[in-house]
């Protein structure tokens, strides 16, 4: 466990404690770029700190893995929080929720003997993924090659808007629900065209699953919950899935995904105010990648990117499919930190870059030899058109998988970090040097002895 690696003893008050996400009332995790940033990792370490760990949006099309000692969980819905007794998780009503995965990922908590009883409240108003849904997404990901996961979320968020989907209320009443579902099915069968497939197999299934759900109470009001526990100063995590340039709005449209993303997204995805929020930290791993289709103006596809491919384990948690990599790109950095306003970044990964020799960052688009306001192209058309402008740094050549303190870093790895800072505008305050919990150095930590100590266990 972390408190018996380290201890850290930080002042309590100030915008600077604030910026770590340690002692905020509301802290949100955002990705920074187009996912697998390793948004659990920080997640991790932060839940056990926090009362409530609260998903806001997306799917089972997200997935993060945290590494327990010799213990790995993947999770595509549930919270990190989960692996923590003390704290309590939401699913938002940003979010759709496929039960079954839910439950298979409950099994490998029970599996490591982690209780979840009446840890694990689900949004009356998140909408449910079911069948219809995911084939629907095979429908429609033959004629749109968007390199989804077929996990059926984009066609949920479809049927959410238009004002025919199932929620999790529904669940209530088993009759209303049955009779919602089999109304539900029809129109998309007429819709999609999918191939027919045995809707009471999959009702027996859900009705056994939704017995566990309501005799646990597991269904509640996230806006009433919500503004509960922020009144008796609860403290409550935000937990993002995907990231900023898979935004449905903000992201490379349409190699996107269909939910709000951002911290924007926390809001109307878990239904509390913007002034709630008082932390906002963004993950960026050390370099760039991204899964399926769409522009990437530094992605490599020469022995550098297969080195960050094979040493990163650079494979889908969802999907299994290997994700395609580049040089860290700072022009997306930057756009995320323009949206977001992040108090701090954590740079996840950095291990990853020990051998190689030099490192490149991208910090400007040029078209047709021009170079670009600092403003991200709206179109796949103008980003694929983009050169990328570099900036060369010195690699350092040295494993940094141990270390505990920025200050013992080599120097070419604090430039690095230093450069971040300076070109996207944003305070580092951490960094990851491995998958285990314990690999991660506090950055500019401030040390007062009169203040609580705080323990990452």
């Amino acid at each position: 466990m972390i408190s018996n690696l380290f201890r850290r003893s930080i002042a309590s008050t100030g915008r600077k404690t604030n910026r770590n996400g340690l002692l905020s009332k509301c802290c949100a995790v955002v990705g920074a770029q187009w996912g697998d940033e390793g948004k659990g990792k920080l997640v991790d370490i932060l839940a056990n700190e926090y009362d409530i760990c609260a998903r806001y949006n997306g799917g089972a099309n997200a997935g993060h893995t945290v590494k327990v000692e010799d213990k790995k969980y993947i999770f595509h819905l549930l919270p990190c929080g989960m692996l923590y007794p003390k704290c309590v998780n939401v699913l938002g009503n940003g979010v759709v929720i496929h039960l079954p995965t839910m439950f298979e990922e409950i099994k490998q908590l029970e599996d490591s003997k982690i209780s979840w009883d009446g840890r694990l409240l689900l949004s009356n108003r998140a909408h449910l993924v079911t069948q219809m849904h995911t084939s629907t997404d095979a429908v429609l990901e033959k004629s749109g090659n968007i390199g989804t996961t077929k996990r059926g979320i984009g066609p949920t968020y479809t049927m959410k808007m238009l004002r025919k989907g199932l929620r999790i209320g529904d669940l209530a009443d088993w009759a209303v629900f049955e009779k919602k579902y089999l109304k539900l099915y029809g129109e998309m069968k007429e819709l999609f065209k999918f191939e027919d497939y045995d809707t009471a197999k999959e009702l027996e299934e859900l009705k056994k699953l939704q017995e566990i759900i309501v005799s646990k109470n597991m269904i509640i009001d996230c806006v009433d919950y919500m503004h509960n526990a922020i009144k008796s100063k609860k403290r409550l995590l935000v937990e993002g899935a995907n990231a900023t340039m898979l935004d449905i709005d903000h992201g490379t449209y349409p190699f996107v995904t269909s939910s709000s993303t951002n911290v924007g997204g926390a809001c109307t995805g878990l239904g509390i105010p913007p002034d709630a929020i008082t932390c906002k930290i963004g993950v960026v791993k050390a370099y760039t990648t991204r899964v399926g289709g769409g522009p990437f103006p530094t992605e490599l596809l020469d022995q550098a990117g297969e080195y960050l491919q094979t040493t990163g384990q650079e494979v889908g948690a969802t999907t299994g499919r290997k994700r395609r990599c580049g040089w860290l790109d700072l022009n997306v950095v930057r756009y995320a930190h323009k949206i977001n306003n992040f108090e701090s970044l954590i740079i996840t990964k950095l291990d990853i870059l020990n051998k190689l020799p030099e490192i490149k960052i991208a910090t400007g688009y040029k078209i047709n030899g021009t170079l670009l306001p600092d403003i991200m192209p709206s179109t796949i058309e103008e980003l694929s058109k983009v050169e990328v402008v570099y900036q060369t740094l010195p690699g350092w050549n040295v494993d940094i998988s141990n270390i505990k303190k920025f200050k013992e870093l080599p120097i070419q790895a604090k430039h690095y970090i230093e450069f971040i800072e300076s070109n996207v505008g944003a305070k580092v305050c951490w960094i990851g040097t491995g998958a285990e919990r314990d690999k991660i150095i506090l950055k500019n930590q401030i040390l007062n002895n009169s203040n609580p100590l705080i323990q990452f266990r």
